[in-house]
């Protein structure tokens, strides 16, 4: 493996001998099948090509790495499942994005709110890769509020009948089903919407630039017709759409410290070959303040992240525990991609170096599965017990 790790506290000693196996064995997949692809993929913006990438990861059980066997899943625990995607968004944040979205956002509902038909229908075939799944919940005016969505769905007897849109869905144009949130008359409810269903669009969304070797796109729905069964019989209340972006979030904690790693790996190797007045611009020490700063938020944020996960295998771990992992490691993987870019002068902005596809991708990361400021307004409403939207008690 090229890459060994940035591990300065000896977490690995925390691993089980099954957790450091999981990592490597991705680590060494995604180094030897995916990172060649990534660069050229992000400099034309065509995604990578999910269609043969999916079943392979689906063979290495990352896709359904949570999930009981019976339905398809490899059944690991949340602490190898934050292990993977660090190393997926060490790669690329798009990589980490897809799977997350297949496993976290869909998933993870059908699993806990779906029939067993649905279960048995979705999740081996999501789990394997041989289907591709997206989570249609933001919309072109509502982002942050969910509760204000103004997709609908109207019951029309033995079907529903939704109308509305979708926006900023990743895997929106190749899904082959999407789980849609929409707005009922007994509040907001789930519905798996399969590809080719008339009145169902799934569209591209070119000119980004961030997640560019991702799909993202647009949902649309014009009088879409789906059977009864196709809603989500146990998601009865807001609560479940936040449970599916607990999962996300706790991914990307994870995630955002694979970039955070990539950058300061790339960073250091970097000034220690630069020369610059006739020696390694290592030996200054303004390069090495740098250099120790992304290091010690690393090390925080790992601490922070394998903590959470050990409360989240144990039933422990609390939305708002979540919201902080979120919150702090983003802000880690941010200033290290920052950094790292600069401490590459002019270098850095080439493509031929990671930090700027990076420091582009992290900026969706920042936004995407709460702001950094909703997830600051849920710590705050769990530390006094005062929400700061409108003020409503907790």
């Amino acid at each position: 493996m090229a890459f060994k790790g940035v591990d300065y506290y000896n977490i690995d000693a925390l691993l089980s001998d099954e957790e450091k196996m999981t990592r490597n064995t991705v680590r060494e997949f995604l180094e030897r099948e995916v990172e060649p692809l990534v660069v050229s993929a992000f400099h034309r913006e065509e995604p990578l090509n999910m269609r043969e990438l999916a079943p392979k990861l689906g063979s290495m059980g990352i896709l359904g790495s949570i999930f009981p066997r019976e339905y398809g899943g490899a059944a690991v625990n949340y602490v190898s499942a934050g292990l993977i995607s660090q190393e997926l968004e060490r790669v690329d944040s798009s990589l980490r994005s897809f799977v997350e979205v297949n496993k976290g956002l869909v998933m993870y509902p059908i699993w806990k709110y779906g029939s067993e038909e649905q279960k048995q229908k979705w999740l081996p075939l999501i789990a394997r890769g041989q289907a591709i799944a997206c989570f249609g919940l933001t919309e072109p005016n509502h982002g942050s509020d969910v509760a204000s969505i103004e997709t609908t769905a109207r019951k029309d007897g033995s079907r529903w009948i939704i109308n509305g849109t979708k926006q900023w869905i990743s895997e929106a144009s190749i899904a082959d089903v999407a789980l849609v949130w929409a707005r009922t008359d007994d509040g907001i409810r789930g519905f798996l919407v399969e590809r080719g269903t008339e009145g169902f669009s799934q569209t591209f969304q070119q000119r980004k630039g961030s997640m560019r070797v991702g799909d993202v796109g647009e949902l649309g729905f014009s009088d879409c017709a789906v059977p009864a069964e196709n809603i989500l019989p146990g998601a009865t209340r807001l609560r479940a759409v936040f449970s599916c972006l607990n999962q996300a979030r706790y991914g990307i904690a994870w995630g955002a410290i694979g970039a955070a790693m990539d950058c300061y790996e790339t960073a250091l190797n970097y000034a220690k070959e630069r020369k610059q007045f006739g020696v390694p611009i290592a030996s200054f020490q303004l390069v090495q303040e740098k250099l120790v700063d992304m290091l010690v938020e690393i090390t925080k944020a790992q601490l922070l992240a394998y903590r959470l996960g050990r409360l989240m295998d144990e039933g422990k771990a609390t939305y708002a525990q979540i919201s902080l992992a979120k919150k702090n490691n983003i802000a880690v993987a941010r200033m290290c991609a920052r950094t790292a870019r600069e401490l590459l002068g002019a270098n850095g902005i080439s493509l031929d170096y990671s930090p700027v596809r990076h420091m582009a991708n992290i900026e969706s990361v920042y936004t995407y599965q709460g702001t950094d400021h909703i997830h600051t307004l849920i710590i705050g409403q769990d530390i006094t017990g005062v929400s700061a939207v409108g003020g409503r008690q907790a």
